[in-house]
């Protein structure tokens, strides 16, 4: 037999029982009541726009000089472990993501 997953699902209670019209919008008011009011301007300003002014911002960043067992890509200028180094000719050492 073939299935319309489109249709909306009914239980064998639902299709027994005929519910009124009264029966319906007390269901419908209880359910609305339970529904939280959000302030959409609250959750507004919470969010960064692109190319938002960012000049009051101060970061700190504690930088770690290059390890003697890392390498710097020639290709994408990152600094990886030896164990990413996928060739290397001379000065050149390319990492597995850019091989």
């Amino acid at each position: 037999m073939a299935t319309d997953y489109d249709a909306p699902r009914r239980t064998d209670t639902e299709d027994l029982n005929e519910d009124s019209l009264e029966e319906l919008k007390a269901r419908r008011s209880e359910a609305q009541s339970a529904a939280v009011d959000v302030d959409e301007g609250d959750t507004a300003e919470s969010f960064e726009l692109p190319g938002a002014d960012l000049s009051g911002e101060e970061l700190s960043v504690r930088v770690i000089p290059k390890q003697a067992d890392e390498f710097t890509c020639t290709s994408c200028f990152l600094v990886y472990h030896r164990s990413r180094l996928a060739r290397e000719n001379g000065n050149s050492r390319i990492c597995v993501d850019c091989a």
